[in-house]
C-alpha cells in the first residue's frame, strides 16, 4: 500500500525512473518480484533504490537468497495494479516487461494503493478526534448503506485477475504466487488509541476485517487464476501495530524502527519472506 500516511516519510508514490534491482546468488533460479510498497519494504534499511523505496532486506531479496535464485525486483511504493502493465506518472518502467519466457517464479503484492487503503487510514485518523471510543470511521464509510472499502475491494478484483493472467501469459512456464498483506492491526479487534496509532477504540475492529476482505479477495484471484497464495496474516498475529516495539513487526503511524508507517520493518519482511518459502520447500526448478 502506499502513499497517504501522514509525513514525507510515507510519501510512498514513485517520483521518478526506477531501474530494477538483480540480485545474482549463483543459481538457476530466474525469480522476478513485483508489486507494492509491502513487497519493497520502503524505509528499511538498507535502501536500494530511492524512487521506488525498496530495501535489500525486502521479502524478495530474503527468498530469493534462500531459494539460491537470480532476483529482477520491480517492487516499488505506491504500485497499484495499474503500474504493472503501464509505466507509472513519473516514468517508472512498467512491473511486467520484467517478465520473460525463461522467469521460473514469481511473486506479487498488489491492490492495497487500489482501494486507497492509506488514505482511509488517513481519513481515519484525522476522524477519531470526534468519537475516539466510537466508529466515526466506519461510520464515514458505511454511512450511506453501502460499504466503500468492500465496494473498492469488489472493483480491485478484476484488476488483479487482469494482472495474473498477464504475468500467466509472458510467463508461461513460472510459479505465480500472490503474497497477501500481514497483520496490520489487533487480530483480536482490541484497539490501542494513542497519539501514535490515532485510531477511535471502536474502529480498530472494522480495519481489521477490511485488511481480511482484501486478503480474501487475493486469495479467490490467485486460486481462479491457477497461482499459490501466500497467507502472511496468519503468521504474523501477534505481532501488529499495537505491540511494544521489539515484539512489532508492522510499524505505527510514527515509526520507531525504520519503516514506512502502518507498514512491515525488517522483522516483518523476514515474517512474510518465511511464509513464502514455505510453500516454495521442496520445489524443482526447471527452465
Amino acid at each position: 500500500m502506499g502513499a497517504a500516511l501522514l509525513s514525507a516519510g510515507a510519501a510512498l508514490a514513485p517520483a521518478g525512473t526506477a531501474a530494477a534491482s538483480t540480485t545474482t546468488t549463483g543459481g538457476r533460479v530466474d525469480y522476478v518480484a513485483l508489486g507494492d510498497s509491502y513487497a519493497s519494504a520502503p524505509l528499511v534499511p538498507t535502501q536500494v533504490d530511492a524512487t521506488c523505496l525498496r530495501s535489500s532486506q525486502n521479502y524478495p531479496s530474503l527468498v530469493a537468497r534462500s531459494q539460491g535464485a537470480t532476483l529482477t525486483d520491480v517492487s516499488c511504493s505506491g504500485a497499484t495494479t495499474a503500474d504493472m502493465g503501464a509505466s507509472g506518472t513519473a516514468g517508472v518502467p512498467a512491473q511486467l516487461d520484467a517478465l520473460s519466457r525463461g522467469t521460473d517464479l514469481v511473486t506479487v503484492t498488489i491492490g492495497g494503493n487500489d482501494i486507497g487503503f492509506s488514505t482511509v487510514l488517513g481519513t481515519c485518523a484525522q476522524l477519531t478526534s470526534t468519537d475516539p471510543t466510537g466508529t466515526p470511521c466506519r461510520t464515514h464509510f458505511t454511512g450511506t448503506g453501502t460499504d466503500q472499502i468492500s465496494d473498492a475491494i469488489g472493483q480491485t478484483a478484476p484488476k488483479v485477475a487482469k494482472v495474473l493472467r498477464a504475468v500467466h501469459h509472458r510467463a508461461p512456464h513460472a510459479e505465480v504466487v500472490v503474497v497477501g498483506y500481514p497483520d496490520l492491526f489487533p487480530d483480536d479487534g482490541v484497539g490501542c488509541t494513542s497519539k501514535t496509532v490515532p485510531l477511535a477504540m471502536g474502529d480498530f475492529a472494522w480495519v481489521r476485517d477490511k485488511e481480511k476482505e482484501l486478503n480474501a479477495m487475493l486469495a479467490r484471484q490467485a486460486r481462479r487464476s491457477g497461482a499459490r497464495y501466500v497467507n502472511t496474516y496468519t503468521p504474523t498475529i501477534g505481532h501488529d501495530l499495537c505491540k511494544p516495539t521489539g515484539e512489532r513487526w508492522i510499524e505505527t503511524f510514527a515509526p520507531e524502527t525504520p519503516a514506512a508507517p502502518v507498514h512491515p520493518n525488517a522483522t516483518g519482511e523476514s515474517a512474510m519472506a518465511t511464509a513464502v518459502e514455505s510453500t516454495l520447500v521442496r520445489r524443482t526448478w526447471h527452465h
